[in-house]
């Protein structure tokens, strides 16, 4: 919208020729993004206390959490808003994957919204069940899968980290693949969001990873020189991506130790899922297990933990995801997230260096 305007405006002023550069409105949207979120938090945590919109504390979690009962949940709608309207103002909206990362993004804050509301009706940390959510999920991540499958210039390889002249061709079978990336990423940010500010921080890290990848698959020249797939129109993508990083910053203001509001499940569902459409949008799917380390082993720990209770009925963790299990070790919360957020800067480094090592 304001991109349109603006630029239509560089042949009789000069100036607003920088608006054509996506570096230039990735940084603008970031600057927005941020502002928004940084200046709508207050309100928005005093709403969510009138509403009553308060954090319902599983009952076998950890002890100490029982004193974060009815702190303002659902604060993820502070960040949807900020990205989404910060890339509306400053995205170019002919763009094919600009409309379907927000249309993912918003898909999947509608299912995270259903299951906080009814977790808020019911009183308890159950909202939808299971199969419920994961019908809801498949359903949407399929629709991403066909839809990038029929995108002119898109194809249904998928590249190997580390290993530039392999790229499996998977034909039809990308669809259920894609709707597997963009799932379990959904799910793996949601069992990272325990603790105040742990998941904010690794979402921040791989949107940032996959700003890169995203601008390089999107100009011809990088993405020939670095070996890597080009994706006509993958640049416009680091807008949302800048976008999404700041709203994070501005949450992270409200959301850091102690947390005046959670993003509840209408964020951690929601930015999973853009963090996995973005991988596939990058044609970068299989490097998103490494950005994001965090995620992977926090979901991995969950199914270990289920998987030998139910063949040995004994526990490897003391509770499961693993962040609760340092928390039943002592670890202080503070220190748990700031390992994690180091962790995860290392996987971000590590995820940008397969751009070079192939």
């Amino acid at each position: 919208m304001l991109y349109s305007l603006l630029y239509s405006l560089h042949g009789s002023y000069s100036a607003f020729n920088v608006m054509k550069y996506i570096t230039f409105r990735t940084l603008l949207a970031a600057i927005l993004s941020f502002l928004i979120a940084f200046l709508f938090g207050s309100w928005l945590i005093r709403k969510l206390a009138e509403l009553q919109v308060g954090q319902q504390i599983r009952a076998d979690g950890p002890a100490r959490h029982q004193t974060k009962a009815g702190t303002p949940t659902m604060g993820g709608v502070l960040i949807l808003f900020s990205l989404v309207l910060s890339t509306l103002l400053l995205a170019d909206l002919t763009n094919a994957f600009v409309w379907l990362l927000l249309a993912v993004t918003v898909g999947f804050a509608a299912i995270g919204f259903v299951d906080d509301w009814r977790k808020l009706r019911r009183r308890q940390s159950l909202g939808l069940t299971g199969w419920e959510k994961l019908a809801a999920q498949f359903a949407l991540a399929v629709a991403v899968g066909g839809f990038l499958l029929w995108t002119n210039g898109y194809d249904s390889t998928m590249t190997m980290p580390f290993l530039k002249n392999v790229r499996p061709d998977l034909g039809w079978f990308y669809v259920p693949f894609a709707a597997l990336v963009v799932v379990g990423a959904s799910n793996a940010v949601n069992l990272t969001d325990g603790l105040d500010g742990l998941a904010i921080g690794p979402v921040m890290m791989v949107a940032l990873v996959y700003m890169t990848f995203c601008y390089v698959a999107g100009n011809v020249k990088l993405a020939e020189y670095l070996q890597v797939p080009h994706v006509a129109g993958a640049g416009e993508v680091a807008v949302f991506c800048g976008a999404l990083v700041a709203a994070g910053l501005g949450f992270l203001w409200f959301n850091a130790y102690p947390a005046q509001m959670f993003m509840g499940d209408v964020g951690s569902l929601s930015l999973g899922a853009a963090l996995g459409t973005l991988a596939l949008i990058s044609k970068q799917e299989l490097v998103l297990v490494i950005a994001g380390g965090v995620f992977v082993a926090e979901a991995l720990s969950v199914i270990l933990q289920v998987a030998s209770y139910k063949l040995r009925r004994r526990r490897i963790f003391r509770m499961a995801p693993i962040h609760h299990h340092f928390e039943l070790l002592g670890w202080p919360e503070p220190q748990i997230i700031v390992r994690f957020w180091i962790l995860s800067i290392l996987c971000a480094l590590l995820a940008l260096s397969t751009l070079k090592l192939r």
